[in-house]
């Protein structure tokens, strides 16, 4: 292997040389300090006889004398298999456990590729996750990608771990990969404990990049999580659930990287190809035909100042399949997780929910819930104009129903998994503070037999 010492310059996290040859876009390198230390990079860019390449774990303590610079002639590769369950790695997917070194039979790229359009298989089957107002009204869907929408401040974080930790197929084979992403030290201890039985269990592959890492390495991240997720499920039969926290975290470091190599900035000097770069990462779930398994990527990011508009939500908005947001009005209440169910949906959710998946009155009650909650903010408004005692006993009646809805549906403990039996009980129990008459989206002989109006 040729070691090239042409290093011409050091740009924040990029190393440029030149007088090169052989050398293509994407290549893996490594990098040896004039001290005998070993560093990792990436090419970025490849133009005649130069190369511009990120170094994974910075270039700080870096000079441009002294540097050799090898590569590897292919992508960044990792091993693939079972190995990962049960282990915690730093964002490049090296083991901070005090394990062994994760091998594998096979090795994959970490670049991967999305799913051929023609071979996917429509997403199908729900993923239970144990949290009440995410199975009842925005059921997700294995295959699916369905972001969560958050404000900093909010316990987007531990509503993530709760969902890799409670989520499950029903005894199908299932794994989870969890990925953090500029983590603080307390947040990643967070996860990890949140995390520790079903690591234990070897159901669980969890990456942490912290804040105090490299930030370069945060690009590297969830595309190490999605491969080692696809091998798990295409390979190996099982339905893998990816959590990505905090995406926001990733396009900073795209951002970073972007500005350093001096390119024009678009949309708040995120690059232009912030849309394409998202892309191909959310793409790379679904199902395949004919391949047992599947990969559902639940993305989390957070919008700064609550801003839908922002390039982050907003491009992501495009590509996934639905959101759930959380609300700081919500949050305020006391309320967790501080889900805002009438800017929450998922689309696929007529896919993943109702008969033969959930159960037969899911998708009618879901419907009903969410008119009566339109109807509720109504009402309230109305009251806050002309107080509640000018209002009628219907219109208290929803009132009723938009409190019984947060207490009894929406709140739950951070480590309470409810079955999707229980879910929906409660959901009837919330409906029926209305008079019969005004459930019109269920049948009424299924709200005959649930009890008699208020």
């Amino acid at each position: 292997m040729i070691e090239y010492t042409s290093v011409r310059e050091l740009r924040g996290p990029l190393l440029v040389l030149d007088r090169l040859s052989g050398v293509g876009w994407d290549e893996f390198a490594r990098i040896r300090l004039a001290g005998g230390e070993w560093r990792h990079g990436q090419v970025l860019e490849v133009d005649r006889d130069l190369a511009v390449v990120e170094v994974l774990e910075g270039t700080s303590g870096m000079t441009t004398g002294g540097t050799g610079v090898e590569f590897a002639g292919e992508p960044l590769h990792i091993p693939v298999g079972t190995g990962w369950l049960g282990r915690v790695c730093n964002g490049r997917g090296e083991p901070i456990d005090g394990g062994p070194p994760i091998l594998g039979a096979e090795r994959a790229p970490v670049t991967g590729y999305p799913l051929n359009p023609i071979r996917r298989e429509p997403p199908a089957d729900p993923v239970s996750t144990g949290v009440s107002v995410i199975d009842g009204l925005t059921t997700l869907v294995r295959g699916q990608k369905l972001p969560v929408f958050s404000v900093p401040g909010l316990p987007h974080l531990e509503l993530a771990t709760q969902i890799a930790a409670q989520a499950n197929v029903g005894g199908e084979p299932f794994s989870v990969v969890f990925a953090g992403m500029g983590l603080t030290r307390a947040d990643a201890a967070l996860v990890r404990d949140g995390l520790e039985e079903r690591s234990a269990a070897g159901e669980l592959v969890l990456l942490l990049n912290t804040a105090d890492d490299p930030v370069i390495e945060r690009i590297i991240t969830p595309r190490v999580a999605l491969t080692v997720a696809e091998h798990l499920a295409f390979h190996g039969g099982r339905h893998v659930l990816v959590v990505l926290t905090d995406m926001t975290s990733y396009a900073e470091a795209l951002r970073e990287v972007s500005a350093a190599r001096d390119e024009i900035p678009a949309r708040r000097g995120y690059p232009g190809y912030l849309y394409s770069d998202l892309a191909s990462l959310y793409e790379r779930c679904g199902r395949i035909q004919g391949v047992p398994g599947s990969v559902t990527i639940v993305p989390v990011l957070t919008m700064p100042a609550g801003d839908l508009t922002h390039p982050v939500p907003d491009l992501t908005g495009y590509i996934t399949e639905g959101q759930i947001v959380l609300s700081e009005q919500v949050h305020a209440t006391g309320t967790y997780p501080p889900v805002e169910p009438l800017s929450s949906l998922s689309r696929l959710m007529r896919h993943g929910a109702g008969p033969g998946r959930t159960r037969e009155d899911h998708l009618d009650i879901a419907a009903q819930l969410l008119a009566a909650l339109a109807r509720a903010r109504q009402v309230r408004e109305l009251a806050d104009l002309v107080g509640e005692s000018a209002l009628s006993r219907t219109d208290r009646c929803y009132l009723d129903l938009e409190e019984a809805f947060r207490t009894e549906l929406v709140d739950q403990r951070h480590d309470e998994a409810r079955k999707i039996d229980d879910t929906l009980d409660r959901a009837w129990q919330v409906l029926l503070r209305l008079p019969h008459r005004e459930l019109t989206m269920l049948p009424a002989e299924l709200v005959a037999t649930h009890g008699d109006p208020p």
